[in-house]
């Protein structure tokens, strides 16, 4: 098994940098206002929309920030490339937000990175000390060790669709969705042509994120896969598991398919073999 998730009982609180990365996707300001509320002491927050998404972007819902601004979210934050520290991710539990940090973390060359798997009430019931209000950071510097291999963009996705790269498409969401059958939030339904489904929901077990025997079943540990969702979030659970399983060539989507129908042409029903 792969080393992304950690149980609170097994962080040593002592050596650990926190980030809170709570939200709701029904209501984008609930998350700020829980952490202004309570939250691990001595945790910067981030921000879906603000900070992990660049959303004066049209390449899809939660679009892909710009290294410059991923650069400056690192060094306000005052992170370092410290071995000796773990950086802890935490979200509300069973939830796709601290899995999406953990990826951008992962983008910016942070090997020692840990996503909570319990989530904050856990993190609370578990006697870490907590505060409220705002956090002050001592900002860093960073030569960021860009992981340009972990991302693939429209372009590249293209070029799987057209069969120039040999990869797997795994789409994250709902079955009803990926089928076309249903589409709440984008114009047209559907999903990328030839990709394979898996819905990210049946990661969750008892409110927290666990390896799934059943995702054998769709991706093989040989292949090359890019996951991707709707926009980019609820792809980073299965990706952040494919990891934790052991899966070596994973990449993610940022775009997803709210990106890929503003150029291309989705596809109805299971692929046409």
């Amino acid at each position: 098994m792969g080393n992304v998730f950690i149980s609170v009982k097994d962080l040593d609180i002592n050596n650990t940098i926190w980030i809170d990365a709570r939200f709701n996707l029904q209501n984008a300001k609930e998350g700020r206002r829980t952490y202004e509320q309570e939250h691990v002491k001595g945790a910067v927050y981030w921000d879906l929309e603000q900070d992990l998404s660049d959303m004066t972007k049209t390449a899809g819902r939660h679009p892909m920030p710009e290294k410059a601004q991923l650069q400056a979210l690192y060094e306000r934050s005052g992170l370092h490339y410290d071995p000796d520290k773990i950086i802890a991710v935490y979200d509300q539990g069973g939830s796709p937000f601290a899995t999406r940090a953990w990826w951008m973390l992962q983008y910016g060359g942070f090997k020692n990175v840990k996503i909570v798997k319990e989530g904050h009430e856990a993190i609370k019931e578990a006697g870490v000390p907590l505060q409220a209000g705002n956090e002050e950071v001592t900002p860093s510097t960073l030569t960021v060790q860009w992981q340009d291999d972990l991302y693939v963009n429209r372009e590249g996705v293209k070029e799987i669709v057209d069969g120039k790269v040999k990869k797997v498409l795994l789409d994250a969401r709902a079955n009803a969705r990926y089928l076309g059958e249903i589409e709440p939030l984008d114009k047209v339904a559907g999903h990328i042509p030839g990709a394979r489904n898996f819905d990210w929901e049946q990661l969750k077990e008892n409110g927290v994120l666990t390896v799934s025997e059943k995702l054998h079943d769709v991706v093989q540990k040989d292949e090359q896969i890019v996951v991707y969702c709707g926009s980019g979030v609820t792809a980073s659970p299965i990706y952040a598991i494919l990891k934790e399983d052991g899966y070596p060539n994973v990449q993610l989507y940022t775009g997803s398919y709210s990106d890929w129908i503003t150029e291309y042409t989705p596809e109805k029903g299971n692929p046409k073999k």
